[in-house]
């Protein structure tokens, strides 16, 4: 049974830029919505005690996890860190916006649209690896893990596509809120919505 939860608003979420590996501070609104996120986790998960906190380690979901274990009432020194779920690479192109991007590589955007899960920005990482990366991840679980995972955005995608036997790309087009979360459970995807 998984929780799994994307990292809270930082700065570059609100500016639009991509974040990748690097990281920025999670803004005012982001640390109110960790906060909202355990609130509702605590009220969601029965037997919440017995669940294993685990996390990327890049600051943005370390931060919010942290916030999440004062809400659950749970040590945040007890949050066991996993390179996996890491935040896909977007080499290069972090820390840029959209915008910036089509300015300085004219034309790789376009180039990305043509085939968004295979193609790797320049010293980045494709859809495709990501998907190898994660993989890995999930074949390690036991069905009777208890865990609630922090993660990003395009990994949380990808976790969610190979859970729910989701053809090879559907991740691109999947959600990823931080305002709700998701229970993978008994091969089931559910969206929470958080409540406070």
């Amino acid at each position: 049974m998984i929780y799994l939860c994307r990292h809270s608003e930082t700065e570059w979420n609100r500016e639009n830029r991509l974040q990748g590996h690097l990281d920025s501070n999670l803004t005012l609104e982001g640390r109110h919505q960790a906060k909202r996120l355990g609130q509702t986790l605590k009220v969601t998960v029965n037997e919440i005690e017995k669940f294993t906190v685990i996390c990327s380690p890049l600051p943005r979901t370390r931060v919010t996890a942290e916030i999440i274990c004062t809400k659950i009432g749970r040590d945040p020194s007890n949050i066991i860190f996993d390179d996996r779920l890491i935040e896909i690479s977007w080499g290069e192109w972090e820390s840029h916006t959209r915008i910036e991007i089509e300015r300085r590589w004219p034309g790789i955007y376009e180039k990305r649209r043509k085939n968004k899960w295979e193609f790797k920005p320049p010293n980045g990482e494709s859809y495709a690896m990501l998907n190898k990366r994660v993989e890995e991840w999930l074949k390690n679980l036991s069905e009777h893990d208890r865990l609630i995972v922090v993660t990003h955005g395009a990994t949380g995608r990808v976790i969610r596509q190979i859970y729910g036997k989701m053809s090879t790309g559907t991740a691109i087009k999947l959600s990823e809120p931080q305002d709700a979360f998701f229970l993978l459970h008994l091969g089931e995807i559910k969206k929470i919505p958080v409540d406070f």
